[in-house]
């Protein structure tokens, strides 16, 4: 039907053009491999699928990281809040995390509970220490098991006092018994009486 000229538009139209009222959700992207999930916090149109064309992404969320990853940008989520978007469950637990839900009901003082990673150290300064602490330890300590029993053994032995060696078995000990074996014979070579008796 058309409105009389100069009249008042139809009420089923209030505005010029074919437009619906679209419901805007804020919620999660999936990304990643089978069983490595990644997600990115996007607004989009309730009726498009899981993964489908998004209006805006608003952030990232990585689970199977120690502590979980999370990055929102604060302002757009805000934005999209204000404008009327409705979080999903999860998404809505992950914007009180970081605090933006609180931000968004005017909560002072409560801020979200985020847990960052601690920062990775540098590749170059673990090097240089593992090189300090090779060049201090100039031992040359037994990698293995096996060397390292044998090189106890080693040490216990060489660590336990040596036993008195009998006079006869130093050499000076054995000439001497020698000498005496040998004075010994010619003596009873040359006494047949003695050898007698």
């Amino acid at each position: 039907m058309l409105s009389p000229p100069g009249g008042a538009p139809s009420p089923a139209h209030n505005f010029r053009g074919d437009t619906t009222d679209v419901a805007v959700k804020i919620r999660l992207k999936r990304l990643g491999k089978v069983r490595v999930p990644q997600y990115r916090i996007v607004v989009v149109d309730s009726r498009k699928k899981r993964d489908g064309r998004v209006i805006e992404e608003i952030g990232k969320y990585h689970p199977k990281e120690n502590p979980s990853f999370i990055d929102v940008v604060s302002d757009r989520a805000q934005y999209w809040l204000g404008v009327g978007a409705q979080p999903s469950e999860a998404v809505a637990k992950i914007l009180k995390i970081t605090g933006d839900w609180q931000t968004f009901k005017g909560h002072t003082g409560t801020e979200g509970t985020l847990k960052t990673a601690a920062p990775k150290p540098d590749k170059l300064e673990l090097f240089n220490q593992a090189l300090k602490e090779a060049h201090s330890d100039a031992s040359g300590d037994a990698v293995t098991k096996k060397a390292a029993t044998t090189k106890k053994k080693a040490e216990e032995t060489s660590t336990e006092a040596p036993a008195p060696v009998p006079g006869v078995e130093t050499p000076e000990g054995a000439t001497q018994e020698a000498e005496a074996e040998e004075t010994a014979a010619t003596k009873a070579d040359s006494d047949p009486t003695e050898a007698d008796n």
